[in-house]
This record gives structure tokens, sequence and C-alpha cells, in this order.
């Protein structure tokens, strides 16, 4: 058996795994257990804890691959079930014809070597994967599912067959037998199709790259297409209407509109234009262009994607926990109680070894901890694949379970509830003084040549600005960043600074009518910035962040999902309380101003320490601390490798909106989960005593092994199917 578990791979050497080109690449093994992530293989096989079928990591292409663990299964079935057809018909003439001596005297013997014959195979053929699962449990002191079925089979089919060369009068059980290993057959055959169906989210995301790709020729001659396989970095790649961009990179000739709704959910294209990047498989709807490839197959987005989809199935979720300890005992009280229930029904009830012997095999039969230990993983695989096509990256399970029961939202403001792409609004200047000219254009000239040393978010506002009116910006030197109070610098042998009113007042007082003016400001929701001469307030600039279209409407809907909001933002108050205003939030209780960015990890512990569970959405880049704290981070990002990264659910429309999709798609995903435990728990409440003839004696109510081993074919394959409607869910 070629699994390997955490705990002894380190005693072989770590192979890395390199899918075909244009796919993923993946560090480990290939193979897995759905139930037991952390089992992995590197060739197809068997889990050692479950017996249930290693699947791959991660899917190769957009093409459904054939499974050789379901066609194995499959052959078997088929076989089995064509020779159960006459076993059947021979065990209803034996039956029918029990009371006739003559048939008794002439037939029954040979009629039981037919029988024989038939299950034989049945049972060693086709159950040889049980019993070989059940072999590798029982070494490894690892009952399971397989551990059931082989010795409920295994004991109807060895009384049977030494019934047969013994005692041919007693009553013997190889329809049993055959039909518990071909019930338990379909079942494996019903769970591997349905398993192979939580692939198809990713199996769509790699579909929606094209096959090929234009190539540019250097030399001027006509273009060729190449397969995407053989895209290179910086290759010249051409897109006309109607095609696909083939991988990741700038547009460096033409302009475009491009589809992204693959990516962000966003149905309207995005306008693009020379020095623009642009994301393998959007579509170009209109315009042709000429782009420069900068990733090609595993690093583009849509393979980390795919990546990402892949590696959120695998993880667990805190619910799976309460599964994981009931199945520890369950295989172990099983066995307890198929052995009970044949002491009491030879004891107590007063009935043949044979009849209880029966009772017993139901109960081994019947039983399905595998159903347990599907119910979380399967979801979770699903629900990863849903949002992936939403727009919404699920990178853990834990994350996912956290967004449904999450109490309270803390926003960051810049990047979040505003575009993040603020603008100058406002420019001041005070009267000149020592005949020094002081205006406008001269106060936006010298700060913006300040700016650029800084990497601030205003700073490109600031610089924007100058560009606009194509002023000339002088050097700078000694320059000097404080952190939380602005930037300083010597221009034209000025000591300047720009910042926070914190830095004017440590270098030198502010005048009256600048402050006057600056509260005007903050009022209309702009960031003041304030330019100073050696401790003499020169002016100021107003920058404003306009807020996203709709993230008013949104915290709305939120706050009627149940969460209580909150803004944080480095902004002075009064700007802060400006915003808050517009989106509808109270400034007393749900607004923290002037926080800065090391500080909103503190804001998110002391609400943890309150009992909250808290999601905090933010950059995932500066808010990185507080993403991290909190019992799920949500990146608003452009789907760059940072906001990947750096939170447990990344909203690749970088809008608040989305966060919406992620918290609808958070609680329908541990309704599921909650679904699918309950039936499996439900499942095996009333299944085993049903089994063991608790219900005989006053209702009349039993299960044959044979019935018991068609119950049981279906109990993990609900669950899989249940999982499989999060595919539907509406977003």
């Amino acid at each position: 058996m070629p699994a390997t578990t955490s705990d002894d791979c380190c005693h072989e050497e770590h192979r890395r795994v390199k899918p075909p080109s244009g796919q993923p690449e993946f560090g480990g093994a290939p193979y897995t257990c759905p139930m037991h992530p952390e089992v992995q293989s590197h060739a197809p096989g068997s889990c050692p804890k479950c017996g249930m079928a290693l699947e791959a990591s991660f899917v190769l292409s957009a093409e459904l691959q054939p499974d050789p663990e379901l066609r194995s299964m499959s052959r078997r079935f088929w076989i089995c079930t064509a020779l159960c057809v006459p076993l059947l018909w021979l065990t209803m003439t034996r039956m029918a014809n029990a009371e006739d001596f003559g048939w008794n005297f002439l037939w029954r013997n040979s009629s039981l070597y037919y029988e024989l014959a038939l299950t034989t195979p049945i049972v060693f053929w086709g159950g040889a994967p049980f019993f070989k699962r059940a072999w590798q449990s029982i070494v490894r002191l690892s009952p399971n599912m397989f551990t059931l079925i082989s010795l409920g089979a295994g004991i109807a089919y060895v009384q049977s067959a030494a019934t047969t060369f013994l005692s041919p009068e007693a009553n013997v059980y190889f329809e049993a037998a055959a039909l518990v290993i071909t019930f338990a057959l379909l079942g494996q055959v019903l769970e591997l199709r349905a398993r192979s169906k939580t692939g198809e989210a990713i199996r769509a995301l790699l579909g929606l790259a094209p096959k090929t790709a234009r190539l540019v020729l250097p030399n001027g001659g006509e273009d060729e297409d190449v397969a995407l396989s053989q895209v290179k970095v910086d290759d010249l790649l051409r897109v006309r209407p109607g095609e696909k961009t083939p991988v990741d990179g700038v547009l460096v000739q033409g302009s475009a509109l491009l589809d992204e709704s693959m990516l962000t959910g966003e149905p309207i294209p995005s306008a693009k234009k020379i020095g623009d990047t642009v994301t393998g498989a959007t579509l170009n709807t209109t315009g042709s262009f000429i782009m420069r490839a900068t990733r090609v197959g595993a690093d583009t987005v849509l393979a980390r994607i795919a990546l990402l989809v892949a590696n959120a199935g695998r993880t667990r979720a805190p619910i799976q926990g309460v599964a994981d300890r009931v199945s520890a005992y369950f295989v172990p009280a099983v066995l307890a109680i198929a052995l009970g229930t044949f002491l009491a029904w030879v004891l107590l009830g007063h009935v043949s070894a044979a009849d209880a012997m029966l009772r017993a095999i139901a109960v081994l039969v019947i039983a399905c901890p595998c159903a347990l230990g599907l119910a979380t993983p399967m979801s979770i695989m699903v629900a990863s694949g849903r949002g992936a096509h939403a727009g919404v990256l699920v990178r853990d399970a834990a994350a996912l379970e956290a967004l449904a029961r999450a109490d309270v939202l803390v926003l960051d403001k810049t990047g979040t509830l505003t575009v993040g792409r603020p603008e100058v609004r406002t420019v001041v200047a005070l009267p000149a003084s020592h005949a020094q000219p002081n205006n406008e254009a001269e106060v936006l000239r010298l700060a913006a040549a300040l700016e650029l040393g800084s990497e601030h978010p205003l700073a490109s506002a600031v610089l924007r600005a100058a560009q606009a009116q194509a002023l000339q910006l002088p050097a700078v030197q000694d320059f000097r960043a404080e952190v939380g109070r602005g930037i300083t610098g010597t221009i034209e042998g000025r000591r300047l600074a720009l910042g926070t009113r914190e830095l004017l007042l440590h270098l030198g007082p502010e005048t009256e009518a600048l402050i006057a003016r600056s509260e005007s400001l903050r009022r209309d929701g702009q960031i003041v910035v304030y330019l100073a001469d050696n401790g003499q307030a020169l002016g100021m600039l107003g920058i404003s962040d306009p807020l996203r279209d709709g993230a008013a409407t949104t915290i709305a809907q939120l706050r009627a999902s149940g969460l209580a909001v909150k803004m944080l933002t480095g902004d002075n108050r009064t700007t802060a309380f400006s915003v808050a205003a517009q989106l509808g939030l109270d400034s007393v209780s749900e607004v923290q101003a002037e926080v800065r960015p090391e500080q909103k990890a503190e804001v998110v512990r002391a609400l943890q320490a309150q009992g909250h569970v808290v999601i905090m959405a933010g950059d995932g880049i500066n808010d990185a601390p507080a993403l991290a704290q909190a019992d799920v981070g949500v990146a608003l990002g452009t789907g760059t490798d940072v906001a990947i990264e750096s939170a447990g659910i990344t909203l690749l429309r970088g809008d608040i909106a989305a966060l919406l999709r992620a918290r609808k798609l958070g609680r329908a995903t541990l309704r599921n989960i909650r679904q699918n435990l309950f039936l499996a728990f439900a499942y095996n409440a009333a299944a085993i005593p049903l089994a063991a003839g608790a219900l005989l004696p006053h209702f009349g109510l039993s299960l044959s092994p044979m019935s018991a081993a068609l119950f049981m074919s279906f109990s993990s394959a609900s669950v899989v199917f249940n999982a499989l409607r999060l595919r539907k869910v509406v977003l």
C-alpha cells in the first residue's frame, strides 16, 4: 500500500509533482483521502485509516479523467449482479420447495453446491477490495466501514459453506453474503460517481482558458497559432474581438473591453488601455490588442485560483470535530452491539444461533461510519468551487464556517468602503510672506516633490494632480518619513514638511485661518494634509477617496444578515464621521478614527475577548495583522498574490458587495454540513436498532442482511449528493 501519512512521510524523499504544462504545480503527493487529508500517496490506492479510495489532490485538465477505482468497482458490480440473478432463483426455488420431500431429497444438495459456486466469485473476487481494506484496518488497529462489511459477508459465507458440507439440512445464507457484497459495490459506484462531480468547479475554471494563443512573431511575419503550453514569458500575443486572453499579461498595443465576470462576478466589461494588466481567460468583447505575457502556466491567476479551490477542499472545518469524535468510537461500538445482538437473541430471544447470527450480520452491514466522515469535506469541496465562480476564493474551511457564525464585521475604510483611488479635491495656499510667491500651484508643486519618495497611499493622488497640471518637480534632499505623521525633506534650500496637524504642531505653530478651513474640508469628507516651511504653514491639500457604489446599501444588507458593523480608519475624526454619515453608520458606536494599522489588530482582539466572532475586511496588505487576528480575514483585492495569501477569504472583485455573496456561501455551507451530519446520525440511530431486531417483538419490523446492505449502500451517497446541491446555491 503506497499511502503515507504525515508521520511517516519524513522517511522518504520528498518529491514535487509537476502536472502537465499549463496546470498548477503542487508540492507533495498527488493522491489524498477526502476524509483524512493528511493521508497522501504517490499512487492510487485506499486510505489506511478509513479504507476509502484515494482521489487526485488536483484536477489535471478541464476534461473529466477516467477514474480507475470507479471503473474497477463498476465492473465488479455488474458481474456480481449477473451472478446474483441465478443465485436468487436457486435460493427462492429451494425455499419454496423446502417442504417437498422429493425436492429435498433429489435437489437440495446439488442446489447448495450451485449456490456455493455462484457465491464464491462474488465474495472472493467482487469483495476482494473490501477484504483487503478490512485486513489493513485490522493490522493498523483502525477498524472502518469495510471491516464491518467484510465481517458480515464473511461470516455468512463461512457459515453457509460449512453447512453445505457438514449439515446440508440446516439453513444457509449464500444470498445474504452475495447481496451484501453486491449492494456494497453499488454503494461504492454511486459514491465514487458523486465524488467525481465535486471537481466539476475546478474543471470548469480550467476550461475557461483557451487551448491556443496567437503569437506575434518578432520579425513582422504572419501571426502563428501555438498551443497554450508553448507560450513563454515576454511573448507578444494578439487577442481579437470574441477571443479569450490566453495568459496573464500587460496590454502594449490597442485597447479593449474585457469581460472579467469569470473572476469577479461583475457583468460589466472593464476598459483596458496600454499599460493595464489583463488576466488569462477573460473575454475580449470589443477591440483588438497586443499583450505581453507576464505569467504563464501554473503562475497565472486562473491556475492559482484552481489550486486554491483544490486546497480549500482538503482543509477541515471546526464542525468536523463532532464527526471525528463520534467516528473514533463508532466501529468498536457497532462490533459490541452486533455481539450483544447475537447473545441477546440466543439467550433471551430463544432463537437459533443461525437466526441470531442474521441479526448480528445485519447490524454489522448497515452501519456506515463513512457517511459521518464525508459530511463536512464534501460540502467544503463543493462550496469552494461554487465560491470561485462567484469571485469568492476560500482559503480554508475554517474561514468558511466562521463567515456563517460571525456576528461582528470590522471594515477598513480606504480601499474597502472607498474605491481606493484618492483624488486631490482642494488646494489651499496661505498668503505669501517675505515677498515670496505662495499660490496653489506652488503648494501642489512642493507637496508633489516631497511625495516622490513616499509610499503612502495618498502620495499617488498628489502626484497625479501635479502631473495633470504639468508641474516640474524639483529634487528632494534629506528625505525622511515619520510614521503616522508625514514626510520631511529639503527642496531648493527650504526645509519642508508635509503631513498631519500633529506633524506641524511638532515642527511649529499653524495659523487660525488654516485650522478653520481644514475643519470645513474634513466635514466634507476630505483628508487634510498640511505643507510647512521651517515650521511655518504654507498651505494644505484636501484629498478624498470616493465611496464605492452601493456601499451604504451593502452595509444595510450586512446588518440585516445579523452582523454588527464597525469601521476603522486612520483618518481624522471629522473626516471619518463625515464618511460614516454617508454610509449610515453611527459615529459614536460604529466608527473608530485615527487608528494606526498596528492598532487594528488590537481592536479585533478586544472584540474577540468579548466573545464575538469577528470578520475583518481589508485590502489584504496594510491590514495584514488585523486580517490574521480575526476569526476570518476577508481581503478585498484584485486577485493579486498578496491578497490571495493574506486572508481566509479573498473577494476578487474588490467590492464590499461581494462580501454579501461570501456570507451567503458560508451560511449555505454550514447549513449543508448540518444537514449531512443529521442524515448520517439519523440514519445510524434508526437503522442499527432496526437491524438488531429491537422493534421485531412489538411491531414486527426488522431488516435482513440484504436489506441492510441496500440501505447502507445509499447512506454515503446520500451525503455526497446533498453536498452537491451547493453547486446551485444562489449567491
